[in-house]
């Protein structure tokens, strides 16, 4: 990418917005990390938050400093940033529909068990 290409005010704008929500996000992920962590249990999920909440908030610090001086280098990092971010958020996306997928049929599984439990005990 050329150095010297100018960067237009609509880009300029677009990505001040989008900065400023990748920063709000970040910090609610931080956040709701640390509350998980509070648990051990939660900690489980808390952490990932917390490392998904850190890369957006340096993704968004990467993509002001493009802005403001025009680094191919800074827009690498803000991509690859926010690339992470991504990838974490799809991990824990697949797990929690295992994990769902596991509770609905452990649900019924256990629903058959009790009608079977149910019926034999009315046969008696």
């Amino acid at each position: 990418m050329d150095e010297n290409v100018s960067i237009s005010p609509t880009l300029q704008i677009t990505v001040n917005k989008m900065t400023g929500d990748m920063q709000f996000v970040g910090i609610f992920y931080i956040i709701i990390g640390a509350l998980q962590c509070l648990s051990i249990i939660g900690a489980i999920i808390g952490i990932p938050l917390i490392i998904c909440g850190l890369r957006l908030r340096e993704s968004a610090d990467s993509f002001r400093g493009y802005l403001t001086t025009n680094d191919s280098g800074m827009l690498e990092n803000a991509l690859e940033r926010q690339s992470r971010f991504f990838f974490i958020q799809k991990v824990l996306l697949i797990i929690s529909i295992v994990l769902f997928v596991l509770y609905i049929v452990v649900i019924i599984v256990f629903g058959i068990s009790m009608f079977t439990n149910m019926s034999h005990y009315r046969s008696i």
